[in-house]
């Protein structure tokens, strides 16, 4: 077996980002430090406003840390142009958000061909693999629906879809359950847990649900701008 650097898919290390809001400058992360390796899950949890939406932009390259260093598969978002972290982003980042994102005018299979396309991967294959991973979420009889004549529950699936059909290295999701019931939110938890260990995807989690988080892997608490191990309890 490889060393663990070698399987080292998320590298932050001591991350700091500042927000001015008028003559007020607010310091959400503080040095913030982790690393994730492939097919480990991690839950990253804490209060409203506590920076967990700014740390998961961060690892994926959506905004830059005003210090630290950050690594996706081994290089660092800093050391690139913004074509270039685009380019690395679709590559090796899959991302879900609490709200779907889906464009309204294309099907759910034209959904999930997007980062396909983008990649330039010829329509007929980028077609066969994003019609193999809807029916991987159980949307096989729905590909071509448009997102408003789906449920909050298969929108979600197919923005699971969307995110996973490139195979990425690091799924970063934040709340993807936050708008669902709990019967919706279970199953698409199950899918993306289930699917990005199947992958061997490292995934972080940022989430407000306690019982989801206990199914990661590893939970950091997000306070004060620093990261914290938590420990299950009995």
């Amino acid at each position: 077996m490889s060393d663990g650097r070698a399987e080292c898919v998320l590298d932050a290390r001591d991350i700091r980002k500042r927000y001015c809001g008028g003559p007020q400058t607010v310091e959400v992360l503080a040095g913030a430090s982790l690393r994730l390796r492939a097919g480990e899950s991690l839950a990253v949890t804490g209060a409203s406003g506590s920076g967990k939406s700014t740390l998961l932009h961060l690892l994926g390259g959506l905004d830059l840390a005003d210090s630290g260093h950050i690594e996706v598969c081994g290089a660092a978002w800093a050391g690139m142009s913004p074509a270039e972290q685009g380019r690395w982003r679709n590559r090796h980042v899959g991302f879900v958000y609490q709200f779907h994102h889906l464009l309204p005018e294309f099907s759910a299979l034209g959904n999930v061909m997007m980062p396909l396309r983008i990649r330039r991967v010829a329509a007929a294959a980028a077609q066969r693999q994003a019609q193999s991973m809807l029916e991987q979420v159980g949307l096989g009889e729905r590909l071509r629906h448009r997102p408003a004549e789906l449920s909050g529950g298969e929108r979600q699936r197919v923005a699971l879809a969307r995110a996973l059909v490139t195979h990425p290295a690091l799924v970063l999701a934040d709340e993807p359950t936050g708008n669902l019931d709990a019967d919706s939110a279970d199953t698409v938890f199950a899918l993306l847990a289930r699917m990005a260990r199947e992958h061997g995807s490292a995934m972080v989690l940022v989430t407000h649900d306690a019982d989801l988080a206990a199914r990661c892997d590893r939970t950091l608490h997000l306070q004060h701008g620093a990261l914290h191990e938590t420990t299950a309890t009995a």
